[in-house]
C-alpha cells in the first residue's frame, strides 16, 4: 500500500509545514515587540514635546517678571546695575591644569584655529542644544 518513500516524502512535508509554521510564528512575535518599542518611542516623543511647551511657558519673561514683582519682598531681587558690568581684563584669569601645559595651552580664551569646520559652522557651541 505505502511504499518507503511515501512515508519519507509524507515525514519530509510535515517537518516542513511545522517548520514554516514556527517560522511564521516567530516573525509575528518579532513584529509586535517593533510595535511595542515604536509605541513606546511615540510616547516618549509626545511627552517631550509636553515638556518642552511646558517649559516654554514657564519661562515667558512676562510670566517671570510678574513672579519677580509679586515675591520682591522674599526674593530680595534688585536690578543689574551699570557698575556690576565688567570687561575681560577685570576677570580673573582661569588656572592651568598641568594636563593644559603639556598640550601647550596656555590659557586665554577657547582657541579652534587649528580646527578648520568641514560644514563652513563654528565647531564651538555655547548655551543651547545642538540641532
Amino acid at each position: 500500500m505505502f511504499r518507503t518513500s511515501d512515508i519519507v516524502l509524507i515525514a519530509v512535508m510535515v517537518s516542513a509545514a511545522a517548520l514554516t509554521y514556527k517560522t511564521k510564528r516567530e516573525a509575528e512575535d518579532q513584529l509586535a515587540a517593533v510595535q511595542k518599542i515604536h509605541t513606546q518611542i511615540r510616547y516618549e516623543e509626545e511627552t517631550i514635546d509636553l515638556l518642552k511647551a511646558d517649559w516654554s511657558l514657564l519661562t515667558q519673561p512676562s510670566r517671570l517678571q510678574k513672579l519677580a514683582e509679586l515675591y520682591k519682598s522674599q526674593l530680595a531681587l534688585e536690578p543689574v546695575s551699570g557698575r556690576q558690568i565688567v570687561g575681560l581684563s577685570d576677570l580673573p584669569a582661569k588656572a592651568l591644569d598641568i594636563q593644559d601645559i603639556l598640550n601647550g595651552r596656555q590659557g586665554g580664551m577657547a582657541d579652534n584655529s587649528d580646527k578648520a569646520p568641514s560644514d563652513g559652522k563654528d565647531p564651538v557651541v555655547t548655551g543651547g542644544i545642538a540641532q
